[in-house]
């Protein structure tokens, strides 16, 4: 494939992915949480295949990471109390029948941001809902776009070589300064509390670590990508990487202000 096609096909799976998260996040509703699951039990398929489980197992871990997130459907439980402790017994289920602590880690590093998401999209009134929700996933990809136009244009010694060696420091200012702007943008058009402003750099750092988390877990595995699922792209823990990180956390401080 010349670079000008992969460029092109790189960019045509980026707008779709944009316009699809862009409509399940307005319909919200059974819509959000239907993509929410299935990326979300795509990515676990990815987590296992780079602990290097075998397709089977991995079978198995994803039949009990779909209870929790069947709960967390708002024709059920919704995203909850009771979602949280099937997560944790889904955790303990895949532990305990596998013998393998890093597979039912993934439970955790898949549930716990679908809950997260939920409980942010859940927030009345539904507009609300999606402000905070866009907030937390603008704020990653405002962090990795502008770490990454920065970086190249500046620059400079590397963040961690050993791990990401494209990564640089300058990347790293600019994309919590991008990541921030953005988020005063919200605050002042749609009068969302300063205070997410305020923490957007905090959870801009999460993001980072949350991108060199899952770098090192390919490193591990030796592999360039998490999978082939997105044409040009790899795989979806190679795009949510940070959200992953981040959502969790967010959640938590919308519903301390709440």
């Amino acid at each position: 494939m010349s670079k000008g096609s992969e460029l092109g096909t790189r960019f045509g799976v980026a707008m779709a992915l944009i316009a699809g998260a862009a409509f399940a996040l307005w319909m919200g509703g059974v819509v959000f949480w239907l993509a929410l699951v299935v990326a979300g039990l795509l990515t676990y398929s990815e987590w296992g295949e780079l602990a290097g489980v075998d397709p089977k197992t991995i079978r198995l871990a994803q039949y009990a990471l779909s209870v929790p997130l069947a709960a967390m459907c708002p024709w059920a439980a919704g995203p909850g109390f009771l979602s949280l402790g099937l997560v944790g017994g889904a955790l303990f289920f895949v532990g305990a029948v596998t013998r393998n602590p890093r597979l039912a880690l993934g439970i955790l590093y898949v549930g716990l941001p679908v809950l997260a998401l939920l409980v942010l999209r859940d927030q009345e009134p539904w507009t609300r809902g999606i402000l905070l929700t866009f907030w937390a996933m603008g704020l990653v990809w405002a962090a990795d776009s502008t770490a990454y136009f920065v970086g190249r244009a500046a620059g400079g010694p590397k963040l961690a070589p050993q791990i990401s060696p494209n990564k640089t420091w300058s990347g790293f200012a600019g994309g919590l300064i991008g990541a921030t702007v953005g988020a005063m943008g919200l605050v002042w058009l749609f009068g969302l509390p300063i205070e997410l402003a305020y923490a957007t750099p905090l959870l801009a750092i999460l993001s980072v670590l949350g991108d060199l988390y899952e770098s090192n877990l390919k490193r591990q595995a030796g592999v360039k990508d998490s999978g082939k699922v997105l044409p040009g792209h790899g795989g979806l823990m190679d795009r949510l990487d940070g959200l992953i990180f981040v959502a969790p956390f967010a959640a938590l401080l919308v519903l301390a202000l709440t």
